[in-house]
């Protein structure tokens, strides 16, 4: 990596869908080049895979504006083995569905809209800028009470979605519901 470079863009060729123009983590802090058998990076992880070096570049975009953007009812961009990264886009009236993960937590941030979060029968008003968290095991919603989409972004810990799932509407949604569960696959 070249003096004073940090990030690289993917674009084109080698993009994953949705990925297009999403900078994506080369190197943010101290690049560590992982290779090597016993090559321990600062945190004294392994990095070494069939003989090849391999560099975790994760995920960085401007989420504010990827969030506002997107017109998608659920658009997965990253998933990690413990982290999982989803845009959504609900029109008004529409809701997520009640939901309970019994094994995963979850966070919500509303970036444009106003709605409900509903959160073991409780309704938490939420606009622009709130942040959520719902706790493993809570019986949950997201409506869309106003009279604009209501555009978020949620984090999974562990993951919920396969990696790269897209549903353009909760109608899709709902079709795929069986066949878009998280297997252990990530976006790297």
């Amino acid at each position: 990596m070249a003096a004073g470079e940090r990030f690289h863009r993917r674009t084109g060729a080698g993009a994953r869908p949705g990925q297009a123009g999403a900078a994506l983590m080369s190197g943010c802090h101290d690049p560590i080049k992982r290779s090597g058998a016993g090559t321990e990076s600062r945190d004294g992880a392994l990095w070494r895979l069939s003989g090849r070096e391999i560099e975790m570049k994760g995920y960085v975009d401007d989420i504010e504006r990827a969030t506002i953007e997107n017109e998608d009812f659920r658009r997965v961009l990253y998933t990690g083995k413990n982290l999982q990264l989803v845009l959504m886009t609900l029109p008004p009236g529409e809701e997520i569905g009640e939901e309970v993960h019994e094994d995963r937590d979850q966070f919500f941030r509303i970036e444009q809209g106003r709605g409900e979060v509903r959160i073991d029968g409780k309704a938490n008003p939420v606009e622009d800028d709130f942040a959520v968290i719902v706790p493993a095991g809570a019986r949950h919603n997201v409506v869309n009470t106003g009279e604009e989409p209501l555009r978020l972004y949620t984090l999974y810990g562990p993951p919920e979605h396969k990696d790269g799932v897209v549903h353009k509407d909760k109608a899709q949604a709902e079709r795929d519901h069986d066949n878009d569960e998280w297997t252990g696959e990530t976006t790297e």
